[in-house]
């Protein structure tokens, strides 16, 4: 009876999917409902929110799939419409900035960095992070925030399948913040359970120090620097960064300076999802080389959680959480209010460390035009890898 159920619920959503200009009519959204139970903290457009207090709460999304149900082809005027839906949510003044652009961009990186090309297997095709245990991954903490926000909009347009909600929110936000103009091709499919992950791992997406010489808070911080005041051990974090994380996927050099360039001027790390703190950049809600030029230009000091010295000079919001490292645009007893808070993670750093990574950063802090160009066609591949579209 329940399978003969099942099949009564997709022969439906199959039955009627007669298009009116372009859109699904309501029966075959009611008849998904059954299929698709969702708990959700409802909103109104323009005011789903998280709450701001002292616990750092928000809203959170759970999905249960039942049968993997083939979504009927997104024409265009469906997925304009689920684009100016997302326009209309990506300025917030509830969360970090005033956008969620940064957020949703992060979102679409996570669930398409998890790509191997040897095996096939992860990118953004099957939207895994849905399932506990790619979202427990500790390199996604917080994206649960960007998932949730996005759930009234997977209500309000069903046919389109998270995996494509995903990254059509990350184009939108893109485009939103005078980032590049990205053409979006839909057609990803979720996966139906958990059982994907029989072929993956954590250690997929790049981890922040990865094979630097460890550190324990209140050690000396001085004996994490060499003599010319790189991180000890950062050649084995820039092996990760290439090697393990993107020339897996089958990026280049000049590929992933790009992508870093771009992806990191959006957004800020928080400790109690990172373990990271701050912005990169002056302006994290708006694509520029920012991040390219401040690398370059600026003074780069190391700090951990224990530097309460940045507390005095306007910068608490720059201490990493205990145990971890990064780099502040800011040197003890020298202040300057002019300067605006800003960090670099270790994993950034080697950009500028290492002799090919520089000379791509260079091309970028001098040509932002071309970052933007570069940027654009590299997060296109690397949010379509393992879709087949190509």
């Amino acid at each position: 009876m329940k399978y003969h159920c099942l099949f009564y619920i997709v022969s439906l959503v199959f039955s009627n999917t007669g298009k009116t200009n372009g859109f699904l009519p309501n029966t075959s959204i009611n008849v998904k409902k059954t299929v698709l139970h969702m708990n959700y903290f409802p909103g109104s457009r323009g005011s789903y929110t998280w709450n701001a207090g002292s616990s750092r709460a928000f809203p959170t999304a759970t999905t249960t799939t039942t049968a993997t149900l083939s979504a009927p082809p997104l024409d265009d005027n469906y997925i304009r419409a689920v684009s100016e839906e997302l326009k209309l949510y990506m300025d917030n003044p509830s969360w970090d900035d005033g956008s969620l652009a940064p957020i949703l961009i992060r979102l679409a990186w996570h669930s398409s960095g998890t790509y191997d090309r040897a095996t096939g297997t992860g990118g953004s095709n099957g939207a895994g992070m849905r399932f506990a245990t790619e979202a427990a991954d500790p390199e996604n903490a917080g994206l649960e925030v960007a998932r949730a926000f996005l759930e009234p909009i997977k209500r309000k347009f069903p046919a389109i399948s998270y995996s494509d909600l995903w990254i059509l929110a990350a184009y939108v936000g893109l485009e939103h913040t005078g980032g590049p103009i990205i053409p979006f091709t839909s057609g990803r499919t979720d996966h139906p359970d958990e059982t994907y992950w029989s072929g993956m791992s954590y250690g997929r997406l790049p981890a922040a120090e990865k094979y630097c010489c460890p550190y324990v808070e209140g050690n000396n911080l001085g004996n994490s620097l060499d003599a010319s005041g790189k991180v000890v051990g950062w050649e084995g974090l820039c092996t990760h960064v290439r090697n393990e994380v993107f020339y897996r996927m089958g990026f280049d050099d000049q590929e992933i300076v790009a992508l870093l360039c771009g992806g990191h001027v959006y957004g800020r790390c928080h400790p109690n999802f990172s373990g990271y703190a701050g912005p990169w950049v002056e302006h994290p809600t708006q694509f520029s080389n920012e991040y390219a030029t401040d690398m370059i230009e600026d003074e780069w000091t190391l700090v951990s959680h224990g530097d309460t010295w940045l507390d005095a000079q306007g910068a608490a919001e720059l201490r990493p959480a205990p145990g971890n490292r990064q780099f502040v645009n800011k040197q003890q007893g020298k202040v300057d209010d002019d300067e605006p808070n800003q960090m670099m993670l270790l994993s950034d750093m080697i950009l500028a460390w290492d002799p090919a990574f520089r000379t791509y950063l260079e091309a970028y802090a001098a040509d932002e035009a071309r970052l933007k160009d570069d940027f654009g066609r590299a997060f296109k591949k690397l949010t379509e890898l393992g879709c087949g579209f190509q």
